[in-house]
């Protein structure tokens, strides 16, 4: 029988099938000119849990008078501010991919990337795993990360492995959570790991890593928290996508809804 970690290069090199972040399936970008649409928010759009999780979100918001956003706007804000540069033990550390540009990694990857070649020259990484598909070229997005990597200087001590087969956070984490239960015993519990990646997007994945049943830390790839519109940008979408994804979820507990709820599990 296949392994779960034969399966996810089986899927990357065939250009498999990816999910919405409640499940849904959608075919790998086809073309580039249709790769946004695609990989962005509009690729949801089709998909009934999701509307009706985003249609009780704004109920909740017009509901609260706007309240429910803000302190959404609050937790990604502090995570994004608070966050450490380094994991607080040895662990598996997890960077997460970003879209590449002309098949190499643009600046918030390079950063990501960084910070894990730091972390493992510095003894803090039993593995690490760079996750991450294609994103409209030809290169997956974990190796072109592989390959800067290796031109900075890897240390040959750390192991790298590679997860190609998603085109989100979610199959992100779903992926590594393979790869990784096939490294345990039968049973056996899974890593610790450390969430490598862009501060606005910290909050996102610790989220779906603890609902998939991680024990996850974040760490940031910045230095420090950068002060620009782009970041405020960035942080204002991203409390948006945890709130509509986290009411969302507590609805479907709340009304007993088992198909929502199993989308992100």
């Amino acid at each position: 029988m296949m392994s779960a970690r034969e399966a996810v290069c089986s899927i990357a090199h065939r250009g498999g099938s990816a999910q919405t972040p409640f499940g849904s399936s959608t075919a790998l970008p086809m073309t580039r000119l249709l790769t946004p649409f695609r990989r962005g928010v509009w690729r949801y759009l089709s998909d009934r849990d999701i509307l009706h999780a985003g249609f009780v979100t704004i109920l909740a918001v017009v509901a609260s008078c706007g309240l429910v956003y803000v302190g959404y706007l609050a937790h990604v804000w502090h995570l994004a501010a608070r966050s450490p540069l380094v994991p607080p033990r040895r662990m598996v550390i997890l960077v997460f991919g970003r879209r590449l540009v002309a098949d190499e990694p643009e600046a918030d990857y390079r950063a990501r990337l960084g910070r894990g070649l730091d972390n493992a020259s510095a003894g803090n990484a039993e593995q690490v795993l760079l996750l991450g598909g294609l994103s409209g070229g030809v290169v997956s997005e974990a190796e072109a990360g592989q390959r800067w990597l290796l031109a900075q200087g890897w240390p040959g001590n750390v192991p790298l492995e590679l997860e190609q087969a998603s085109i989100d956070s979610l199959e992100n984490l779903r992926h590594a959570r393979s790869m990784l239960r096939d490294q345990v015993d039968a049973g056996g519990a899974l890593p610790a790991v450390a969430l490598v990646t862009s501060r606005y997007h910290l909050a996102r994945c610790l989220l779906l890593a603890r609902r998939l049943g991680f024990d996850a830390t974040p760490v940031a790839a910045e230095p420090r928290l950068p002060r620009s519109l782009r970041y405020v940008v960035r942080i204002a979408a991203e409390a948006g996508y945890i709130m509509w994804t986290d009411i969302g979820l507590r609805w479907a507990v709340l009304i007993g809804n088992r198909r929502m709820v199993e989308r992100i599990s």
